[in-house]
Formats: structure tokens, sequence, C-alpha cells
């Protein structure tokens, strides 16, 4: 299955970038996506993110490297999770993304850091919002950690989430991490939910 380069959607063959993206480009230079958020894989997910099924980690993010290496891309310096709210956290007991990061730093390169990148304001649940509101819903919630300001400079940082929906939080957290000086930020997400009707 082809996939943008930018944004990861399903595009026909023999096209790189799907028409959005050419004509409004994301804040991050590429994403990579393993499969498309539709069964089995959602509910492969959903176990693994809400019922703590951890033993699916290492399976998953091997499926996230599949694709990264058949898109032939360089290896980055850094691989960031997205952070969880505080009290998410507390109530699952872990962060989905970082299960998947630090796993996905070994398969393809570059350190796996969870400090680097917080969360400064807590948010609704993307998913309770229609996708016009979930920009708006995310804007201001992220921030480069002081440390981070110099070690990312000028650096390919890797994004890694499970799911992409609308692209609202990774463009968000995209635009932080440029603003902090990050050369290039790719996102590494093993779904991506496809355009209604896809």
């Amino acid at each position: 299955m082809r996939r943008c380069t930018h944004c990861a959607l399903r595009v026909p063959a023999n096209v790189d970038q799907c028409g959005a993206c050419l004509a409004a480009p994301p804040a991050f230079d590429a994403a990579v996506a393993a499969v498309d958020y539709a069964w089995p894989w959602d509910g492969l997910l959903g176990d693994f993110k809400f019922h703590a099924a951890l033993d699916l980690a290492s399976t998953l993010t091997e499926r996230i490297a599949a694709a990264w290496r058949a898109r032939h891309l360089e290896p980055p310096h850094w691989l960031l999770p997205v952070p969880l709210a505080k009290e998410r956290l507390r109530e699952r007991g872990y962060n989905q993304a970082w299960e998947i990061a630090r796993r996905l730093a070994a398969r393809i390169g570059g350190t796996a850091d969870a400090r680097l990148l917080t969360r400064v304001r807590d948010t609704a649940h993307q998913l309770a919002l229609p996708p016009d509101r979930r920009a708006a819903n995310v804007r201001g919630a992220f921030a480069v950690a002081p440390e981070g300001l110099a070690r990312l400079r000028d650096d390919h940082v890797v994004l890694v989430d499970d799911v992409m929906t609308t692209g609202a939080t990774a463009a968000e957290i995209a635009a932080v991490l440029k603003q902090a000086g990050a050369g290039k930020v790719t996102i590494a997400v093993l779904a991506r939910t496809p355009r209604p009707g896809d």
C-alpha cells in the first residue's frame, strides 16, 4: 500500500504526496505508518493502549521498523514519545508511545528519551472531539524541556505514537520541536486513520 510521504495517508500508485500536503504541508517533514487503523490492528492497539497488553509492544514496533526500512529513511538522532497527561499516565501506569519508542530505537537507530518533550497542559482526549476542534485542543499543550534545547538543535527527531488520526497532535508537537531548533521532524506511528470512505 502506497502512502503519502508527508502525512502517511493512502495515495494512488506513483503518487508521493497527497493533495492536502502539497497545498498546505504540515509542520512535520515526513510520516511513517505501518498499517491503517482498522481491523485487526484497532483491536490490538486498544488492548495495548488501554489494557496493558505490553506483550504486543515488540510485534507492533517491528511493524513500524519494517515500514521505516521500506522508506529507506536516514537513522534519526532522537526518538521522542508523545507525552501523556499526568492523570492518564497515572491511570494507565505506562505511556504506550514510550513503550514503542524505546524499542524502535534499537531497530532503526537513535536515542529514545522520554524527558526531552513534556506536556505542560492537560487536554481533553482527542477522540472526544470533532476533527475540526483537535488542533485548538492541543495548542500550547507541549514544550521542549530546558535540557532539550541544546540537545535537539539541528537534529533529526522522530516523534513516536501509536496512532495518527487528524495529525493535529503531531503537527503541534512538530512545530514546538522546530521552534526549539530541531532540524527535521518525522512522525512514526503503527497505524494511520484512513480518510472517510477510504
